[in-house]
């Protein structure tokens, strides 16, 4: 095996990447003079929208691990096999004490691949006991990977749980190229396994896609795409979904490593802030949300999960969660965010305006 294959197959952290450091993707994205863009937070203070506050806390994110059974070219988590990071059934716990209590609607699940969290389950069933609204962000190949996983149509269908799974394109050619050989065809199969237990069929059983773009380019129109999609999915397999999700690549982790490879860098990130909406900023789904990593601190967002930029407040962890104190926190921005707000905005359920 040669070096360039091992490293499309395993993370940057397994192969002690530069990029697999916080701090050297910190000093990357802080560098905005070469690349002559103003800082995020000086458009936000021009907009008077800085500093960004929560609206409320409607999205509770979890993320259970960062194992996964793909590598995917932008996952922005670096997640993949060699990852063993994993919630523990006792932070579950801890998130669920605070759900009991709490009038948040909404638990998403992510990871990695969430499925692959021994503790997976047991925590969907304690989530749907609660009458919590629960998201489980699937990335289709898991439900072919191991026959414990054949199941999971069946086992999100009794509890009612949303599925959100990435397709990045309709043809294999693209989707492989991306998410790793033959992941077109798995993805196809595990479709057609949640479309027989009534998944995306216009009915209470929601299955949404999430499009990703291929390269240093941003999404083109959500609903064209939603078209588009669902045209060539029913044309060439019968198989049918509910939405779909436009979400803009941001630069961290290993897209930003394409970037920097690629030499796309300093022009994505030049399109990015020329494509600054205030409309979409306003609307940004960490005002929102909050996300718990899976050692159960706390973060604005996902993204900011990943760059370890925890939240700007005393209760930084889940054992010691004060809904009130974070619903009074000012959100932690920085160049990363232009990718939340570039044109129709971005977020975990698409477009935002």
């Amino acid at each position: 095996m040669t070096s360039i294959t091992k490293e499309k197959k395993t993370s940057l952290k397994y192969r002690a990447h530069e990029l697999s450091s916080n701090a050297v993707q910190m000093k990357i994205l802080s560098d905005n003079e070469s690349i002559g863009i103003k800082a995020f937070d000086r458009a936000l203070k021009e907009d008077s929208l800085f500093p960004l506050k929560p609206t409320g806390i409607d999205i509770f994110q979890v993320n259970v691990g960062k194992m996964c059974n793909q590598v995917c070219k932008h996952c922005h988590v670096d997640a993949g096999p060699d990852r063993k990071e994993i919630m523990t059934r006792e932070t579950m716990q801890a998130c669920l004490d605070v759900l009991k209590t709490s009038q948040i609607s909404t638990v998403d699940l992510t990871g990695g691949a969430p499925e692959m969290n021994p503790n997976f389950r047991w925590f969907v069933e304690e989530l749907s006991a609660l009458g919590k609204h629960v998201i489980v962000r699937c990335n289709l190949t898991i439900i072919l990977a191991h026959k414990k996983y054949n199941d999971l149509p069946e086992f999100f269908k009794k509890h009612k749980v949303e599925v959100v799974s990435s397709l990045p394109y309709f043809a294999a050619r693209r989707t492989d190229a991306q998410r790793g050989e033959g992941v077109f065809e798995k993805s196809i199969e595990a479709l057609k396994m949640l479309n027989a237990v009534g998944y995306g069929t216009g009915g209470d059983l929601k299955l949404n896609l999430v499009y990703n773009p291929s390269g240093a380019f941003l999404p083109g129109d959500q609903n064209s795409l939603e078209q588009e999609f669902k045209t060539k999915l029913k044309d060439g397999w019968n198989l049918t979904f509910d939405q779909l999700f436009a979400i803009t690549n941001l630069p961290v982790s290993r897209f930003l490593e394409y970037l920097v490879a690629s030499e796309n860098y300093a022009d994505y990130m030049v399109e990015l802030a020329n494509a600054y909406n205030p409309t979409a900023a306003a609307e940004v789904m960490c005002r929102n949300t909050i996300s718990v990593g899976w050692d159960g601190y706390l973060y604005d967002c996902d993204f900011n999960q990943m760059l370890e930029l925890k939240v700007a407040a005393n209760s930084t962890h889940i054992s010691d969660f004060k809904e009130k104190e974070l619903l009074n926190r000012t959100i932690v921005v920085n160049q990363h965010c232009y990718g939340c707000t570039a044109g129709a905005g971005s977020s975990c359920g698409g477009t935002v305006v």
